[in-house]
């Protein structure tokens, strides 16, 4: 199944809770919450209390991206906080299996992502650990950047591992997503699309439904 995840990294912060009610009404399942350090990426956004006081405004998915170094240390709170899918990176982790244990434990989904000059060979141990594959598009820090070219053949590649494991596993993609982009990586592979600036810059809903369009459709 395809599913959009907004990006709040694009939202006016100041109108957050009135912009997230109408990526939701609009249709879309999934809030992609980018959490940084300013360590592991150099921005840093948001925290602990971001996601927990959200949790008490919206029924919707919570897709926690933690960008932050050693994010095992983490991963309860943001868990007690109202995280439905915390995603680590395997870069910021110094025991990569036991942060994703870790959040399965606490009953969490798990997911895993890697840089673009991450080789998808070095996720491929851990797929049959997770419940989904974040493979980023652009480098993983700031909002609106340009999709990285060479990540369609990444996600076909994470498709293709998957699928000849007989995986159930997300592949999600995170970075420059468009509407003019957007059918290239869904035929890749991809099936969790996270968009920021295409969904938060303009109308919100007319831009949610244009894209849920398109993932339904192929158009």
């Amino acid at each position: 199944m395809n599913i959009l995840s907004p990006s709040i990294l694009a939202a006016d912060c100041a109108r957050l809770g009135e912009q997230i009610d109408l990526a939701h009404g609009a249709g879309a399942k999934y809030l992609h919450i980018d959490i940084m350090d300013g360590m592991f990426v150099p921005a840093i956004s948001f925290g602990m209390c971001v996601v927990s006081s959200l949790r008490k405004a919206t029924g919707m998915v919570f897709d926690v991206h933690l960008m932050v170094e050693d994010p095992i240390r983490y991963v309860e709170e943001f868990a007690s906080g109202g995280a439905d899918i915390i995603t680590v990176h395997l870069e910021a982790c110094r025991d990569v299996g036991q942060t994703l244990e870790r959040i399965r434990s606490l009953g969490k989904r798990v997911g895993l992502s890697i840089k673009p000059a991450t080789p998808v060979s070095e996720a491929a141990p851990y797929l049959d650990r997770i419940d989904m594959l974040l493979i980023m598009t652009v480098e993983p820090g700031f909002g609106g950047q340009k999709y990285i070219a060479a990540s369609t053949e990444r996600i076909r590649e994470a498709r293709r591992i998957i699928a000849d494991r007989g995986l159930d596993v997300d592949v999600e993609v995170d970075g420059g997503i468009t509407r003019d982009n957007l059918k290239e990586v869904l035929e890749a592979g991809a099936n969790v699309i996270v968009a920021g600036s295409a969904v938060f810059s303009g109308d919100i809903a007319e831009n949610v439904q244009g894209m849920m369009e398109t993932m339904e459709t192929g158009v």
